[in-house]
């Protein structure tokens, strides 16, 4: 008896071996897919704090005399099936993200080419001489060219500098919140070209800073603002694409359209309101709501 007792626990034994190992290894699957997941959502949505959505599963119902194994293998292989499709998704959304981030930088870099050669200005004079009667046997003359004169630089306003002066200039020994909030009370006092100037300094200094994309879109403002909406779209669209997650990356993207109905891109425009609306739902419908909805009628956006 106790023979035959021994032969069926081995055999019980052998038989749940596979089932363990086929547990196992879908285990194996279901973590590596999630940590996978995981990744991709956090391109897909860089300010989504919380956004991971679990896989709304049903387990399978099954009949009563389902073992508690193959109950645990269904579930596990339709949690896989779950994430597998989920991914495929995101990983779709990431990659249509990334075209549209491309277009975007093509169609920005041929305004800014564009724009580049509209501002260049002539280094030199052309005065036309009065012509000789020689002058009709003599082809093509040249005209003379008037020396350039140095430009000559605008004498302070003191009543300006006086007020700039004015301005309480931040001493706390943090650095970087210095130079931001100093660039911050400039701006605030519509003296654009200071706080142009402190705002440079300060990103310059701390570029990889935790809040320097508050600081960089406030830069942007700043030229927006101060009627230069050509450098705002650089700035702007610079901020965006160094640091997608950064806290005004959202508002950098609004900027940026306002800045091209400015200068009359009103298509580009429309399309950096789109990718602000797929890149940051929250902020779209959120905080941004009012300006959007503005801003899309100003660029008369479809």
């Amino acid at each position: 008896m106790n023979f035959w007792l021994a032969m069926i626990s081995s055999a019980a034994l052998a038989l749940s071996a596979p089932a363990l190992a086929q547990d196992a290894n879908i285990d194996g699957r279901v973590g590596k897919l999630e940590k996978e997941m995981r990744a991709v959502q956090r391109q897909v949505f860089p300010n989504g704090a919380g956004k991971f959505g679990e896989p709304d599963i049903q387990s399978p119902t099954a009949p009563k005399t389902t073992t508690s194994s193959t109950t645990a293998t269904v579930d596990l292989t339709a949690r896989v099936d779950a994430l597998e499709a989920q991914l495929a998704t995101l990983t779709g959304q990431v990659e249509l993200q990334g075209n549209n981030m491309r277009g975007l930088e093509s169609r920005l870099k041929l305004i800014e080419t564009q724009l580049v050669g509209q501002q260049v200005a002539p280094t030199e004079t052309v005065v036309p001489t009065a012509m000789p009667s020689a002058a009709a046997t003599t082809p093509n003359p040249k005209p003379a060219v008037a020396a350039v004169k140095p430009a000559v630089t605008a004498k302070p306003n003191p009543a300006r500098v006086a007020a700039v002066a004015a301005v309480e200039r931040p001493a706390t020994g943090d650095a970087f919140e210095d130079g931001y909030n100093y660039g911050y009370r400039l701006w605030e006092a519509k003296f654009y070209p200071e706080s142009q100037a402190t705002l440079e300094e300060t990103v310059a200094k701390f570029p990889k800073h935790k809040r320097a994309s508050f600081a960089r879109n406030l830069l942007g403002r700043a030229w927006l603002d101060d009627k230069k909406p050509a450098t705002a779209v650089k700035v702007f669209y610079d901020n965006y694409k160094a640091d997608p997650r950064g806290e005004r990356a959202p508002e950098s993207l609004f900027f940026l359209g306002s800045a091209l109905t400015d200068l009359g891109k009103t298509a580009e425009a429309c399309e950096a309101f789109g990718e602000l609306a797929k890149a940051y739902p929250d902020a779209a419908t959120g905080r941004l709501a009012e300006r959007m909805a503005s801003g899309k009628t100003r660029a008369k956006c479809k």
